[in-house]
């Protein structure tokens, strides 16, 4: 994210394919005032089902279900996800849940300007396969005293992209998945408009793969 691109504000498209809510946090500090140059133009998910597309629905943000199954290949797909990220000139891109991989066109499209949370602390406990409970199961079994959440830049390496921003939380012996998932996700909807708030004022930038904050 450019001085220019910071200036115009963010035009948002948020991606996600559960119940939306990260999604709901960073609409709520964009609602409260505390977001002022940022705007959620789009929803999308691949889950016709997904909560969060309701959500968006309910604060008259656009919602779209785009899924590669509704497309005869995957060039298809992948073009017609850019034209819609085009119709509604977004600038930014959060994934927030999304449970596909992006495909290498999207990611290069809109470099260093995709995001995405994760709940633990990478580079640990990232990667295929670790995604909601299995990361928090991961984290009890590893023995860890802490975990957390974080906020990455996407590129085209599951959870490899450079950090943005981390928390930590502790994990206590008696933590369940439950408890434990539900302590981070907390930190998660205070970190993620944080996160989306420094690109916002152009304090995001890039130093070959590793970002610096502008203070």
């Amino acid at each position: 994210m450019n001085d220019e691109q910071a200036g115009t504000g963010l035009r948002i498209a948020v991606f996600g394919s559960g119940r939306g809510s990260n999604f709901n946090a960073i609409e709520n500090e964009i609602r409260n005032g505390h977001l002022p140059h940022v705007r959620i133009v789009v929803v999308i998910s691949n889950n016709s089902e997904a909560g969060i597309l309701d959500l968006a629905r309910k604060d008259n943000i656009p919602a779209m279900h785009l899924s590669s199954r509704q497309f005869p290949d995957e060039d298809a797909y992948v073009q017609s996800l850019l034209g819609a990220l085009q119709e509604k000139e977004v600038n930014f891109i959060v994934l927030a849940g999304y449970m596909k991989r992006l495909h290498p066109r999207i990611i290069g499209a809109f470099r260093n300007r995709i995001i995405n949370i994760h709940p633990a602390l990478l580079p640990k406990f990232g990667g295929p396969g670790m995604y909601g409970e299995h990361v928090h199961r991961a984290v009890l079994a590893s023995g860890d005293r802490e975990s957390g959440a974080t906020v990455h830049v996407v590129d085209e390496e599951y959870d490899r992209g450079p950090i943005v921003l981390q928390r930590v939380v502790p994990v206590f012996p008696s933590d369940t998945v439950e408890l434990l998932s539900a302590r981070v996700l907390k930190i998660e909807h205070e970190l993620y408009p944080e996160a989306i708030r420094l690109f916002a004022e152009g304090k995001v930038l890039f130093n070959d793969r590793d970002v610096v904050l502008r203070h």
